[in-house]
């Protein structure tokens, strides 16, 4: 089990707590609660009530939705320092979208009620999530206009460079970076059908830019998938 201030380090690095001062990232991290799931285990499904925001310490875990036509659209792969759930800290909410591991993963959870009370001891801690979290709303409107207006390859570029750049962070190098995701994973991610993602992840392993596998994709040359952004 982490103790308290491994914790509270971890919360350094994630917005909307960094942002914090130390007294107030221990309090937090003092009624903060581990969390362990399996891989392809349901943390929570869309339309569920929910009372409890996560922070990802190890593993990782998919944040999807059901489209009206029956599809599954997955919102983000989330790794290590990653927030979700973050709205059921200030109001309960019905879940937006459904998280699911993708591996056996640790994850901090926070219960609304317990952070309520830490607010009523610290209300600067309030204010300083407030600003976070609507940094973070008008960032997640940004990236939604720009795929808007994106060709399906640039949202598979896209797609392919946001999972490049988390290996990238965990350690992996500047090029032959694996990415341990299916090809309907990508479409998905991509917000396009598996068919046109994999008619153009085909050109990119012609081109050299990346070399395909089961349940894999090995990306050579990403700083070759910028030029299909737009």
């Amino acid at each position: 089990m982490p103790s308290g201030e491994e914790t509270a380090e971890l919360l350094t690095t994630v917005e909307p707590f960094s942002g914090l001062e130390s007294r107030e990232l221990e309090q937090v991290a003092r009624v903060a609660v581990p969390r362990s799931f399996d891989r392809g285990e349901v943390i929570f499904r869309e339309g569920d009530s929910g009372d409890t925001c996560y922070v990802v310490r190890s593993g990782s875990v998919s944040i999807r939705r059901e489209h009206l036509d029956g599809r599954t659209l997955a919102l983000a792969e989330l790794r290590p320092g990653a927030i979700f759930g973050e709205l059921s800290m200030l109001a309960r909410e019905t879940r937006s979208a459904t998280a699911e591991a993708l591996e056996p993963t640790a994850l901090v959870a926070i219960l609304s009620g317990d952070f309520r009370r830490v607010i009523r001891s610290s209300p600067d801690i309030a204010l300083t999530m407030l600003e976070a979290l609507a940094n973070r709303v008008r960032r997640a409107n940004e990236r939604l206009l720009q795929q808007s207006f994106q060709t399906v390859a640039g949202r598979v570029a896209s797609a392919l460079l946001t999972q490049v750049s988390a290996r990238q962070t965990e350690g992996a190098p500047d090029k032959h970076v694996l990415i341990r995701s299916t090809q309907a994973e990508i479409a998905q991610l991509a917000g396009t059908s598996r068919e046109s993602a994999s008619r153009f992840l085909a050109t990119l392993e012609r081109e050299g830019v990346v070399a395909l596998g089961r349940g894999k994709v090995t990306v050579h040359e990403p700083e070759k998938l910028r030029g299909f952004i737009h």
